[in-house]
């Protein structure tokens, strides 16, 4: 994990082997950012000019080096866009921040210290680039070969290794607020790391009990609460869906919940989270070209999972327990047909029409089982549909909700933390195409709105009176294109800091 300190060294004169300055796009060209002064004092006041000159637009993401000016200790200049300069009496806002940090850190692989002096007006802009930085340091090198170990194996560069640690310039380290937030980013961007490196293992490695076992570590190690049910306890607890998605695998099925508690919490939220290792699309077998990435499709529980570890990290004044809905959808002898009938473990039986709508079979059962311990409120995560991301692409994920306030609640601590939703419709006339003739529902209804009735099927199993949301994360989940800004090529981490502030506003009362 990259190391972050706050500084109040000035940007010439704190020791590093980079300084990070913001420029923007003004009026008449390119204009340096609050927090750059001194940089641009050394290069005579003529940084835009310099900058310009290199082929600088201010646009966001671009990245300009330079070698630095007299009387600048860090002999490389790194300026970072930040897009549109805001009007004279606006802001940079913290999202434009943490993508900057985002895409400085990544074009500082290979480096060991950088000093970040971007524009910092208070405690939550310096929360913004530390967590940019933070995350946009991150390199997923657990199966990378150190050396030429074998034949064909590739060398270890240091060129590539992340920032190892990152200044932020204009911190206060002695400031109650600006070290709560530097400890605040430090956390969270460990726990959506974790994430990631989950998201990006691969399957033979991560199945069901290597997750549950994670899961296990790391209670251990924050002191938080955990059970795993494995593929006997779920047979005898009834856990269809569970069983019936896992049944063609090798490897079983896992039930595992995670709690986090507070003994002055007057709030429990109950996160939900699919966790489908490898989804092959079982019998109903993923066409050529759309297995390769489905080790993500247990973003979800991953989510979940780095949200309750956060919860515990921060020593948040709410219970969060996460419930993770393991298994692997794989074509066998043994796998569930399209046909056959599963009797979930709430009682209500499922005909299954397609078993690569499995993810809503394996939620199903955890919902219902989260819905018994009666929580304030019940959000479930999950790359669900492709038609969500037909919907919305590859960057927003959909939020779909049984109370029109929690859903909207949502979508606007989303905005606040920078993730890209929007909210979505329930229509009641999706859910006649989802009866079926042999059994109480089928597991798939009318093509067209596919994910509004993925949200529907799941609806059924909420408990009453449970307020609920579902998060359906198929887009931003996994990134297959060139990193940008924070965001990495891979798992992404997706909707921990969604779930992480909406924990933080239960706790402070904020939602009722």
């Amino acid at each position: 994990m990259t190391a972050l300190t706050l500084s109040t060294s000035s940007a010439a004169a704190l020791r590093a082997d980079a300084v990070v300055v913001g420029v923007a796009k003004g009026a008449k060209g390119v204009v340096a950012a609050p927090g750059a002064e001194a940089v641009d004092k050394a290069f005579g006041g003529k940084l835009a000019a310099v900058l310009e000159t290199l082929g600088a637009s201010g646009a966001e993401g671009e990245v300009t080096k330079l070698p630095a000016a007299d009387g600048i200790k860090a002999p490389v200049v790194l300026a970072v866009g930040l897009g549109e300069a805001p009007a004279k009496d606006d802001s940079y806002t913290n999202e434009a921040l943490r993508r900057a940090a985002g895409s400085a850190a990544r074009a500082l692989a290979g480096t060991k210290k950088a000093a970040f002096a971007l524009p910092l007006e208070d405690a939550e802009a310096a929360a913004a680039v530390s967590e940019g930085a933070l995350l946009g340091a991150y390199a997923f090198t657990a199966y990378r070969t150190n050396g030429a170990q074998a034949k064909g194996g590739k060398k270890d560069d240091a060129k590539s290794a992340p920032l190892a640690e990152v200044a932020i310039l204009g911190g206060k380290p002695r400031d109650k607020e600006f070290k709560a937030a530097a400890e605040r980013a430090q956390a969270l961007a460990a726990e959506i790391n974790r994430a990631r490196d989950l998201i990006n293992m691969p399957p033979n490695d991560l199945h069901p009990k290597s997750f549950a076992a994670e899961a296990q570590a790391a209670a251990k190690e924050f002191g938080l609460k955990v059970e795993v049910l494995d593929e006997k306890a779920l047979k005898k607890g009834g856990y269809g869906g569970l069983l019936g998605v896992g049944q063609g695998a090798e490897a079983p099925p896992r039930l595992v919940r995670i709690a986090h508690t507070h003994a002055k919490a007057t709030k429990t939220l109950a996160l939900v989270g699919k966790g489908i290792t490898y989804d092959s699309g079982g019998i109903s077998l993923k066409p050529a070209g759309h297995n390769e990435t489905m080790k993500c499709d247990m973003s979800g529980a991953a989510a979940v999972f780095a949200a309750v570890v956060t919860a515990a990290r921060l020593g948040l004044e709410v219970n969060v327990t996460g419930w993770l809905a393991l298994a692997e959808n794989m074509p066998s002898g043994s796998a569930t047909r399209p046909g056959d009938v599963l009797t979930m473990y709430s009682g209500k039986t499922v005909e299954v029409l397609n078993t690569d709508a499995e993810g809503r079979l394996v939620l199903a059962d955890a919902l219902t089982r989260a819905s018994e311990e009666s929580p304030d409120a019940i959000v479930d995560v999950a790359t669900l549909t492709g038609a969500m991301v037909l919907a919305l692409g590859n960057r927003t994920f959909g939020i779909m909700a049984n109370d029109d306030a929690f859903r909207t609640s949502i979508h606007e601590i989303a905005d606040e933390v920078g993730e890209q939703s929007w909210p979505m419709p329930m229509p009641s006339e999706l859910r006649k195409g989802m009866d079926s003739p042999v059994a109480d529902i089928a597991n798939m209804g009318e093509r067209m709105g596919g994910g509004l009735v993925a949200g529907l099927f799941l609806k059924e199993f909420i408990g009453e009176g449970i307020t609920w949301a579902h998060l359906d994360i198929a887009g931003p989940a996994f990134h297959e294109g060139a990193p940008f800004g924070y965001t990495p090529k891979g798992g992404t981490g997706s909707a921990v800091r969604t779930l992480v502030r909406l924990a933080e506003r239960t706790a402070a009362g904020d939602l009722g």
